[in-house]
């Protein structure tokens, strides 16, 4: 992983805002909506290039999707005062090779004591580096993060 990225956590309820609809919208949206004090904290620490799971929430689909990147660092939207909303814009890196449900997290030991578990709520939230390695490999990474998982490994062997 590059050193002095962040890494972070988007959750969005997919009837709102889905995977499928960024992608359709060219992979870059405004992230926008985003209430809680703690939760805008977090968007002001975003730095460009950072990289953020996309997870899906709500009552049927609980579940890291995608990732996507920071393309614009946070900004005010609206009257510039006290009022305004913090946003920023991510673009889509790729869809996970396997989708990481959060019935699957909140039973690897590894991932024991995440915010998102303490915290559910939270639509915004900091993904430590070990706790991101670990679920791209529960999901088998995602498509756009340089690692090859093709036909080629058996070409290896032969």
């Amino acid at each position: 992983m590059v050193k002095g990225k962040q890494y972070w956590l988007l959750k969005t309820e997919p009837g709102e805002w889905s995977w499928e609809d960024q992608a359709a919208n060219g992979g870059v949206t405004k992230w926008d909506g985003v209430k809680n004090k703690q939760a805008q904290k977090h968007l002001k620490a975003m730095k460009l290039g950072d990289l953020c799971f996309f997870y899906h929430s709500g009552a049927t689909a609980r579940r890291v999707v995608g990732v996507v990147s920071v393309l614009k660092e946070c900004y005010a939207e609206g009257s510039g005062d006290k009022n305004s909303e913090a946003v920023v814009d991510v673009k889509a890196v790729g869809e996970m090779r396997r989708q990481v449900d959060l019935k699957d997290m909140k039973q690897d030991g590894e991932l024991k004591g995440f915010i998102m578990f303490r915290q559910p709520r939270l639509s915004v939230l900091p993904v430590p580096e070990k706790v991101w390695e670990r679920i791209c490999e529960l999901g088998n990474g995602f498509e756009g993060d340089g690692i090859d998982i093709g036909e080629d490994d058996d070409d290896a062997k032969a």
